[in-house]
């Protein structure tokens, strides 16, 4: 039996690299209502975009979709989301999805999952994907954030950079060693509203500034994240036009 669960999509307009990205149109419409369809093809008991701007709200309630006009101020999506919890005086043990606005090939059934991963377990109230890395590329590019894991699945450290660092091979080559798995994470999220609150009580820590990872002020505190493991990483979001012509050239492909 599936755990009730609500997904919140935050849609900030103004992106530095890519201005007004949400409402920029993929395969003849704009990319916040493929994000919003993932949503749809999961089983979320509402979908809500949370946005700092009147024009993304009305392309969404124009599609049908509901929206939340939030602050101009938020420092991250998870600032918008918490908004949106106390808005609607959500419980504390509601669980959200965190879906980025940018994903708009995010498969559906991650989203199920990860919901479905932190309703499973009482001792983390976050929870987390990673994919398995199998390139040596992708494991020494700072852009590919690492995760360590115990052995319960809960994360020991987040990184950019290439962890855990494997002395004996790493000091010769960059192979990729055949006795551990290395991790990728994956930036999608469920929670509580309950740790939502705590996390938005907490001051940034030293770890996530220096990484700029944001979910390193969780384990900074002390809190655990659970990590759910899957076999292939979604493909890679929007954040440039190349990024935006590429997802369109995969969507055309996948209806033809």
């Amino acid at each position: 039996m599936s755990i009730p669960f609500k997904v919140v999509i935050p849609a900030r307009y103004a992106s530095t690299r890519l201005p007004g990205k949400p409402l920029l149109p993929i395969a003849g419409k704009p990319m916040i209502a493929h994000v919003c369809d993932r949503a749809n093809e999961a089983n979320a008991q509402q979908i809500i975009v949370a946005t700092d701007d009147e024009r993304i709200l009305k392309t969404i309630e124009a599609l049908g979709i509901e929206g939340i006009l939030t602050s101009q101020h938020h420092e991250s999506g998870t600032e918008r989301i918490a908004e949106v919890a106390e808005k609607l005086g959500w419980e504390d043990g509601t669980i959200i999805v965190n879906l980025q606005g940018d994903e708009p090939l995010l498969p559906a059934h991650y989203i199920n999952q990860v919901a479905q991963a932190l309703a499973s377990q009482t001792q983390a109230g976050i929870a987390t994907l990673a994919a398995k890395i199998g390139d040596s590329h992708e494991i020494f590019n700072p852009n590919a954030v690492k995760v360590v894991l115990d052995k319960q699945g809960y994360a020991l450290y987040f990184s950019r950079a290439p962890i855990a660092w494997n002395r004996a091979t790493f000091a010769t080559t960059q192979e990729v060693p055949s006795d551990f798995l290395y991790w990728r994470h994956i930036g999608l999220y469920a929670y509580t509203v309950g740790f939502l609150k705590k996390y938005c009580a907490w001051s940034p820590s030293p770890l996530e500034s220096i990484e700029a990872l944001e979910q390193l002020r969780i384990l900074w505190h002390g809190e655990k994240i659970l990590v759910q493991t899957v076999e292939v990483a979604p493909i890679a979001g929007v954040d440039t036009i190349d990024d935006l012509q590429r997802v369109e050239t995969i969507m055309k492909k996948q209806t033809m």
